[in-house]
């Protein structure tokens, strides 16, 4: 049985930092690329970043690049996004997500049907 656990969302203040955790079991962790998404209420789930099987290439979208990592630790079967300068629109569920579909650019691993496995997420608030 596949999981994947999220860990590490809570309040914090504009300009603050988080760090979220996604710990993953039940899968070969190696064999499948990795990504964060986030959903808002009353607004769709968009994508915020995603990492390859081998940590070698990283995607972020726009509305975060410059201010989140994300980076792996294939080891210990975890993912993680770091989260510096964060904003109140920022504030949201994040869910860590596992897919092994073949891609090869940003929009493919952009898309939220590639990924089969996800995690149920943690609340992140950014207070003004």
């Amino acid at each position: 049985q596949v999981q994947l656990v999220e860990s590490g969302g809570g309040l914090v203040q504009a300009g603050g930092s988080l760090r979220l955790s996604c710990a993953a079991s039940g899968l070969a962790f190696d064999n499948y690329a990795m990504g964060w998404f986030r959903q808002a209420p009353g607004k769709e789930r968009e994508f915020v970043a995603a990492i390859r099987w081998s940590g070698s290439t990283t995607y972020y979208a726009d509305s975060v690049k410059g201010r989140f990592t994300i980076s792996r630790d294939n080891a210990k079967n975890t993912v993680y996004l770091q989260m510096n300068s964060l904003k109140p629109e920022d504030t949201a569920v994040y869910k860590c997500a596992a897919q092994n579909t073949l891609c090869s650019s940003y929009d493919c691993y952009a898309t939220r049907a590639r990924y089969y496995y996800w995690g149920q997420g943690t609340q992140v608030t950014v207070s003004s």
